[in-house]
């Protein structure tokens, strides 16, 4: 046994040799597309062939290796391309350890410098005045639906939606305190609502604050007697506060989205792996509406998601997000945004990026 033992871990660490050296090749060409890239200001971060890039190594893969382990390893090997391209700033919701923070992490990797901001708008303008490459912002929650203050921000900014991602969301207690003393509970409001039912159930007696974030939560619960947060464990850990309950989300399969800002749009995956974030305003008049419609339907395009909010311009006036299957620089999606132009006095391509998956 031990002498097979010896010769398995000679040919891993055989293995493990070239691996090395083909991760380094890797990387030098990596830092050749760099140079050409800044050379000819291109994009740095290109949505479109990462997106390429994963499609590859997961259809060549025959395992043992389960996919995730794959998307996870390749996460990394192109955030540390993505450094050496050029250092990449991101921006996003804080402080740390929220389930914003997350996100970015499962989008950028490791290898690049994180900011964390104290408000959705603080993301937003860190990337208009080019402090941040990127910012990562809540877009809305499988339960709870879109996040109000990241929509009311695309009406006026210039910035791109260039990629999305999808994490899980798990939610705890923390506190120092043990539940029955528990008397007021901090977190966003989205992550509040995730878990009502739970809170309702357990601490029927306990007022509920919405504070900037999660992690925000979770350090005003720290210095407060009877105080708790609802936040991701990571918080826990990282602000060295007890998790009194776990799973604590109402929903089992409680899944949020983020979008990636950026300043620049991305390009076309195709085969129906894009998506087209759209914001529309209709006239006041009967049937508007349905023929705000009619252009997707009439090409086959896959509207997944519409929702009104206030435009904040003028009282009962209201503007429209869309989600459309497809990439605006398709000719079926560019015909539709023709006909839409038509019919709507407002119509702005909030960005076509790969659709993700959770």
């Amino acid at each position: 046994m031990k002498k097979q033992l010896a010769q398995i871990r000679e040919e891993i660490d055989s293995l493990d040799q070239k691996v090395v050296k083909l991760l380094n090749a890797r990387l030098t060409l990596a830092q050749q597309i760099g140079e050409l890239k800044r050379g000819n200001r291109g994009r740095i971060y290109v949505a479109e062939r990462e997106a390429d890039v994963l499609r590859r190594v997961q259809a060549a893969n025959n395992g043992p290796l389960k996919p995730a382990a794959v998307q996870a390893i390749y996460r990394e090997i192109m955030s540390a391309a993505l450094a050496l391209e050029k250092p990449l700033v991101i921006a996003y919701l804080g402080p740390e350890a929220t389930n914003t923070h997350q996100a970015a992490l499962k989008k950028f990797g490791a290898s690049v410098d994180y900011r964390p901001m104290q408000s959705v708008a603080d993301v937003f303008a860190a990337v208009e005045k080019g402090e941040a490459d990127y910012g990562v912002v809540p877009l809305e929650n499988s339960t709870e639906g879109s996040v109000r203050d990241s929509l009311d921000l695309f009406v006026e900014t210039p910035l791109k939606i260039v990629a999305e991602v999808q994490t899980s969301i798990d939610h705890t207690l923390i506190s120092n305190e043990p539940m029955e003393k528990i008397k007021k509970v901090y977190s966003k409001d989205q992550a509040l609502a995730q878990c009502r039912r739970w809170l309702q159930r357990h601490l029927p007696h306990a007022q509920l604050i919405d504070v900037d974030s999660t992690a925000f939560g979770v350090q005003r619960a720290a210095k407060e007697k009877g105080a708790a947060a609802v936040a991701p464990r990571l918080a826990a850990e990282r602000y060295g506060v007890p998790v009194q309950a776990e799973h604590i989300q109402d929903a089992k399969n409680n899944t949020s989205r983020f979008g990636i800002l950026g300043r620049e749009a991305s390009g076309v995956v195709g085969g129906g792996q894009d998506k087209t974030s759209l914001l529309v305003s209709l006239h006041h008049e009967p049937g508007a509406l349905l023929r705000a419609l009619q252009p997707f339907d009439k090409r086959k395009l896959n509207l997944t998601r519409i929702e009104s909010r206030p435009s904040r311009l003028r009282p009962w006036d209201y503007v429209f997000f869309l989600d459309v299957t497809g990439h605006e620089q398709e000719p079926a999606m560019q015909a539709a945004l023709k006909q839409l132009h038509r019919s709507c006095p407002l119509v702005k391509v909030l960005g076509s990026y790969p659709t993700a998956k959770a």
